[in-house]
């Protein structure tokens, strides 16, 4: 080897005490703790969103899901002499032979064909709240402020107003027309307790529009007005559009409060009258339980109640996607 060039160094091999070549040192504590740790993290981060939702699932599944179907259970059971013996459909026979119940399915047939009305109404007054209206301010507390009323209270108010020789008549006859008996008349007063229980909750739907008209894209707007668009062009082909979300979850919560929040109005305004004509399966399924001691047949009752909700909600679905609304 030339004088002067150093030779390459070599790192020495240890060796053991048999003189062999000692294995390579496994990873440091600490190496494998961060890898630990990246691991568990990962694991929580996939059962996170578990967690969350277990809770709000147990009470679904424990007050919801599991009464319902000790409900269907006992809906094929037997009242009085027969109580607790199985007694197969006969309870869906009788539901269905019962004037009152037929009654109150032709009831719910009327509350599905004025929903629309029910939402639109809501929806055009948020449109003019959100357009800035004058005194939108004002209008927007006015008309949330029956929501916070008590249907107890919404329908003793209204009992009065609606009275064959109350406020309302006597407006009606002032100008000429006739007095109606709102409460009375078997053929009106259904229509006066859905329009009084419309009046009482859309405050909750406009706030739910109005909440949705806070996504709104305003340029939207402003190019549809430099485009010359009038208002209605405006609401069809800008406001419905963007809103399809909104439209969706009003049309079932209200179908939802329809068809089950309307017992305090029927107990304070009707009574279930007259003649019946005023019916609910709601208010028909506390008559057979509350009064009747049929608790089977009211079982019978709700689940009826709970398969008409779920198909009609699942029919206004279907519609509101064939009408281009829902994604």
């Amino acid at each position: 080897m030339p004088i002067g060039k150093s030779l390459p160094s070599v790192r020495p091999v240890s060796t053991g005490r048999a003189g062999g070549v000692q294995p390579t040192p496994p990873p440091e504590p600490r190496v494998r703790g961060a890898a630990r740790r990246a691991a568990g993290g990962r694991r929580a981060e996939l059962l996170a969103p578990f967690v969350l939702v277990a809770p709000a699932v147990l009470i679904l599944v424990l007050l919801r899901l599991w009464p319902l179907l000790l409900g269907v259970n006992f809906s094929f059971t037997g009242d009085g002499e027969r109580d607790g013996a199985a007694v197969g459909f006969d309870n869906y026979v009788d539901l269905f032979h019962d004037p009152l119940f037929r009654g109150a399915l032709r009831n719910v047939g009327l509350l599905v064909l004025l929903l629309p009305v029910a939402v639109a109404i809501p929806g055009i007054i948020a449109t003019f709240i959100y357009l800035r209206v004058p005194g939108h301010r004002f209008y927007r507390s006015v008309y949330f402020f029956p929501a916070v009323l008590s249907p107890v209270i919404v329908g003793a108010i209204f009992n009065l107003l609606l009275s064959f020789d109350g406020p309302v008549n006597s407006v009606l006859g002032a100008v000429g027309i006739g007095p109606v008996d709102w409460l009375g008349d078997p053929d009106v007063a259904m229509f006066a307790v859905v329009g009084v229980h419309i009046w009482a909750t859309f405050g909750m739907a406009l706030v739910v529009f109005l909440a949705g008209f806070a996504t709104l894209d305003g340029t939207l707007l402003d190019a549809a007005r430099v485009d010359g668009a009038s208002l209605g062009q405006v609401i069809r082909h800008v406001i419905i559009p963007s809103l399809t979300r909104t439209i969706q979850f009003v049309f079932v919560t209200t179908m939802i409060g329809m068809l089950t929040s309307m017992f305090g109005l029927l107990y304070v305004m009707t009574t279930g009258g007259p003649e019946g004509s005023t019916y609910l399966p709601e208010y028909y399924i506390w008559i057979q339980q509350g009064q009747m001691n049929r608790p089977a047949l009211a079982s019978a009752a709700s689940t009826v109640l709970f398969v008409i909700m779920l198909v009609v909600g699942l029919l206004q679905l279907k519609l509101l996607r064939r009408s281009g609304k829902v994604d």
